[in-house]
């Protein structure tokens, strides 16, 4: 089977079937490249549309974001606010390990991969060094990578001959074998220590702290209600307990113990076979199907669920390891749920002390998790806390029209979590997340990213990226646009003030924080705190982060809504109180093709990382002729999903 041409998540397609059949999705006209190109980055286009692209510096009133606006043009290559200096830090290919070889986009290898930074990176997480301190120049570096795009990564094969020999079929095979095996080395995570010297941030080279974690090599280890169970056995691990790598990581989070949790998302697009009747329904809730985006059932028997009809349950869980100690065993934490996890923002409850933790299902009509630990969090006692996140309640969202957010657990025996409905225990509970989700009454959400909670003011947000199968006899008022192409944020509030603040209560209050879109278009029915400029408005808010004064910096991921919007991607900001609630200000452009990911601050708000995943990704573009060669712009070398570090040339705080 050949590589897909294109290989972009598509968390669009629907999979929730607790409610109406939503309306077909609207055909789009695709923009060829040639004309992409014309139209977004030329001359002509600028002109035509010069009123709305003309770079003016106009901050929304009373913002206390000072910095200079960006205007919203797409370009080639990034872009910061005037006064700031973004420079690139590390790119797919570069050395991570010692003895890795020199990047050459034409002669790659899995072993060369393996010690290299890999493709597409996500989520980032800055941990200090030494560990327990604020150093916010030296650090731990920890980088997701989501996944590959082939059509990206390597060159265009000779077209085969009509009717290949055995021989050359073999020859083929063996070729797109060696692709797929490149492919599968560029997933999983980095760990990079990092240090600032003379005002400029470099990679440590051969730091003992350096790792590489992946879908091939690593070893994890299966905790909390699904360990040993039956559903998670497979022929190379009859224990349940154990399983090689980990996938499809896109966002995470950081425990108040200095670890780091990643997330596995759309593991789906890697399993091909036919589902055994017996595991039909749970596969297909999750989209498997026997028809996936990239069926690795091809290559490697424990993808192909008909041989190993246990290995999907041992993906879709959020993945806790160490970054101080390289040796560290990552483990796959099952009572956080199975689901397409998108991040795992954490806190310590104030009224309490135990850990609270937040994340969302990327997909068309999911769900808002939440899980709080039976246990609270022991500063003085780290033995203690390694194993916080094996005992606790899951819980999901169910938002009431009247604003009010009441957190459903997920508990097996209780409500219809019980043998009468498929689930013998809690570990059925927890590998069929989703099922129980529906069993319940959550609400079904506009794609949920990102769950993030305001340091300062302990209020939670999470974006919804956008859901353009929404029917009109669907809305409610958490998700009140039909066809909602661009997104929106909402606010939880929790009850209590001050030590008293609960974010483990049954009960929130929930608000709509923004409507995004373009709010001088009356059909985009964007809202935002109050006016803001032309090009302070943005498109499907992705992933988050706050700096230590409690506001909110907003990544985006349009995909080819680029076409429609004609805004780039990139990184907006915007005070979550005060006069400038609500009203964002653009700081950072990614370049053309590419989405703004992983944005992560340094304790002292001076420093600020940031993700480009696939830059120049789009219909027709290839690593031949792609849309942008971002960041090296060398003839012969593809774009490269890389690690941007943002600094004030002042040395001042971001957003100043």
């Amino acid at each position: 089977m050949p590589l897909p041409r294109e290989f972009q998540p598509d968390e669009s397609e629907r999979t929730n079937p607790s409610d109406a059949t939503p309306l077909e999705e609207m055909v789009q006209a695709r923009i060829s490249r040639r004309r992409l190109m014309k139209g977004l980055l030329l001359p002509p286009f600028v002109a035509a549309f010069g009123e709305f692209f003309a770079a003016r510096e106009a901050a929304a009133a009373g913002t206390s974001l000072t910095f200079a606006e960006l205007d919203s043009r797409v370009e080639d290559g990034h872009r910061v606010a005037k006064g700031y200096r973004a420079e690139v830090l590390i790119r797919w290919g570069d050395a991570v390990l010692p003895g890795a070889p020199a990047f050459n986009p034409r002669a790659q290898t899995p072993e060369a991969q393996l010690k290299q930074f890999g493709y597409n990176n996500d989520f980032i997480a800055f941990l200090p060094l030494p560990k327990g301190s604020q150093n916010s120049d030296h650090g731990l570096l920890c980088v997701n990578h989501e996944y590959g795009s082939p059509e990206l990564m390597f060159p265009r094969e000779p077209a085969d001959e009509p009717r290949p020999s055995p021989e050359e079929r073999i020859e083929i095979r063996e070729r797109e074998k060696k692709k797929v095996d490149v492919l599968m080395a560029a997933h999983g995570h980095s760990v990079l220590e990092v240090k600032r010297e003379g005002g400029a941030w470099k990679v440590v080279a051969d730091s003992p702290y350096n790792r590489r974690i992946s879908l091939t090599e690593t070893q994890c280890r299966i905790s909390g209600p699904a360990a040993g169970h039956a559903r998670m056995k497979t022929t190379e691990d009859p224990t349940g307990a154990l399983v090689r790598g980990t996938m499809n990581n896109c966002a995470g989070g950081v425990t108040p113990w200095g670890t780091v949790v990643i997330c596995e998302e759309n593991f789906d697009f890697y399993f091909g076979g036919k589902p055994r009747p017996v595991d039909a329904l749970s596969l297909e809730r999750y989209s498997i199907k026997g028809k996936p985006k990239w069926d690795l059932g091809e290559y490697y028997d424990r993808f192909d669920v008909s041989r190993e009809p246990g290995e999907p349950n041992r993906f879709g869980w959020a993945v806790e390891y160490d970054p101080y100690d390289p040796k560290s065993v990552p483990v796959k934490r099952t009572a956080l749920g199975r689901y397409k996890h998108e991040g795992a923002a954490m806190l310590v409850n104030k009224k309490d002390g135990r850990v609270v933790l937040f994340g969302g299902d990327d997909q068309a009509f999911e769900y808002i998790y939440r899980f709080v630990s039976k246990n609270p969090f022991d500063p003085k006692n780290p033995e203690k806390n390694k194993d916080l996140l094996d005992e606790g309640t899951l819980c999901v969202a169910r938002f009431d029209d009247d604003g009010t957010l009441h957190w459903l657990p997920l508990v097996f025996g209780e409500g219809r979590l019980t043998p009468s409905f498929g689930f013998d225990s809690q570990a059925d509970v927890v590998i069929d997340a989703r099922r129980a989700a529906d069993l319940v009454g959550a609400t079904p959400m506009d794609r949920p990213e990102d769950v993030e909670a305001n340091p300062v003011t302990g209020k939670v947000y999470a974006s919804l990226t956008n859901n353009t199968s929404r029917d009109i006899d669907r809305l409610d008022k958490a998700n009140p646009r039909f066809d909602n192409r661009y997104g929106h944020l909402l606010e939880f509030t929790p009850p209590g003030e001050g030590d008293q603040q609960d974010h483990a209560a049954d009960t929130f209050t929930w608000d709509v924080f923004i409507l995004a879109g373009n709010p001088n278009k009356k059909r985009d029915h964007a809202k935002y705190g109050g006016e803001v400029t032309k090009h302070g408005w943005f498109a499907c808010p992705d992933n988050m982060t706050f700096d230590n004064l409690g506001r909110i910096w907003i990544a985006t991921d349009q995909g080819r809504n680029i076409h429609e919007t004609r805004i780039c991607d990139g990184l907006w900001a915007c005070d979550t109180v005060g006069p400038g609630r609500a009203q964002p200000k653009h700081f950072f452009t990614a370049p053309i093709g590419a989405e703004m990911c992983g944005p992560c601050m340094t304790p002292d708000n001076k420093t600020l990382f940031l993700s480009v995943q696939h830059p120049g990704e789009d219909k027709g573009s290839t690593f031949d002729d792609p849309l942008t060669r971002w960041p090296d712009f060398k003839k012969d070398t593809p774009p490269r999903p890389s690690v941007v570090v943002v600094t004030k040339e002042d040395g001042g705080a971001i957003g100043t």
